[in-house]
């Protein structure tokens, strides 16, 4: 009798003791906390010797592929091997034309392209693989008008057709409109794009925004637009008409420094968020 029995009540403790493992090893798996990381971005490259210090708190870095707004030429160009080499992933960004320059351009869509195209030789130039995905710089908020809806489709196309992932950078918070209810300029894209461009949300407004603190790293869902794959919740300066709630975390001057930092004109940052510690794909 005991003979008989001892193979299935075996099998059965076998089976009993599997399953006890299956749980405990799918239970963490379940209750894990998702994991965010921080980025930095900024207008003009901080210095090779600043690299260091900043890959302390930062696992990426905004990183130009074109002159940034304001500036007419690129102290980015010719670093990516640089901050590669320190282990920063990358957010690579374009710089999009304004409303006023479609307007005296003439043709919308023709910029566009022109742009999408520069885009593409210098993301090549600068040694970033096929399929990076490269932002679009779009600093005015609201409702896209015709002319820059055309621009951003066109760039867009021949960004793809470059063989790189188009995105774009731009606003998530509420700009009012003229007998319409508020929109933000990342709804307005999702809206009319869909899921076909990548979206790198600003809004620095507190709340949402926890202002520039490292305490936790927030989600990019708690910026308000759905699906935002980076969001950019710190600026420098502060814009102080939305961060007088958080103006305590900002520095003296009204800036964000990374711990470590002697703060200076080559030193302040803007903060953002991103479940990829290389949302471009660029390493």
């Amino acid at each position: 009798m005991r003979k008989g029995k001892f193979p299935a009540l075996f099998l059965a403790w076998l089976a009993f003791v599997g399953a006890l493992a299956a749980g405990l090893l799918l239970a963490p798996a379940a209750g894990r906390e998702r994991h965010y990381y921080l980025g930095f971005d900024r207008n003009y490259y901080p210095g090779d010797a600043a690299l260091g210090q900043l890959r302390k708190t930062f696992s990426y870095a905004g990183y130009w592929l074109s002159p940034p707004p304001g500036a007419k030429s690129n102290s980015w160009s010719g670093k990516r091997a640089t901050v590669a080499r320190h282990g920063f992933g990358f957010l690579l960004l374009f710089n999009g034309k304004l409303y006023r320059e479609l307007r005296a351009a003439g043709n919308a869509r023709l910029a566009g392209r022109q742009d999408g195209t520069a885009a593409v030789k210098s993301a090549r130039a600068e040694g970033f693989r096929r399929e990076a995905l490269i932002f679009l710089d779009q600093e005015e908020g609201g409702v896209m008008l015709p002319e820059q809806l055309a621009y951003i489709e066109a760039w867009s196309e021949a960004v793809r057709k470059g063989g790189y992932a188009p995105g774009i950078y731009c606003s998530g918070m509420p700009v009012a409109q003229k007998d319409a209810a508020a929109v933000t300029t990342a709804a307005d894209l999702q809206a009319k794009l869909g899921t076909r461009i990548k979206i790198w949300v600003a809004n620095d407004e507190c709340p949402p925004s926890p202002g520039c603190s490292y305490e936790k790293v927030p989600a990019p869902s708690a910026s308000g637009t759905e699906n935002a794959l980076v969001w950019q919740f710190a600026q420098s300066p502060r814009r102080r008409q939305f961060t007088e709630a958080c103006a305590a975390s900002y520095a003296t001057d009204g800036r964000c420094y990374a711990p470590g930092m002697a703060h200076g004109e080559d030193s302040f940052v803007d903060l953002n968020t991103s479940s990829s510690p290389d949302p471009s794909k660029g390493r």
